[in-house]
């Protein structure tokens, strides 16, 4: 992957992440036009369900890394969780409305690196 890509993915996911704070997702938890209009979705990610593994993965590092800290201090899991999910609700809000539980559990080698 060149640079350019690097970004132009990385552009995708912040502009879907935008998108998902301005969406009233009790509303409408699956939004079809979050994933409109976003040049080069396909090639890059190979459709939307690209573009939620892709997110599923962002708050998987940022979990862990939150978590490994707050084991040295002492902090319990599940609050480590509700403070992410407080930092961070338009991701949060996407993986809950797209299931991406399903996503990730269908991908074999994602399975097999999860253990």
């Amino acid at each position: 992957m060149s640079w350019a890509d690097f970004h132009a993915r990385t552009d995708i996911l912040h502009t879907v992440l935008d998108r998902a704070a301005r969406i009233d997702f009790t509303r409408n938890p699956a939004d079809p036009k979050l994933f409109d209009d976003l040049p080069e979705l396909e090639r890059l990610f190979g459709g939307p369900g690209g573009v939620l593994l892709a997110l599923r993965n962002r708050w998987e590092n940022h979990l862990t890394v939150k978590l490994e800290n707050a084991m040295e201090k002492g902090v319990l899991a599940h609050e480590v969780y509700t403070e992410l999910c407080a930092e961070q609700p338009a991701l949060r809000a996407i993986l809950d409305a797209y299931d991406t539980d399903h996503l990730y559990h269908r991908r074999p080698r994602l399975r097999a690196l999860a253990g």
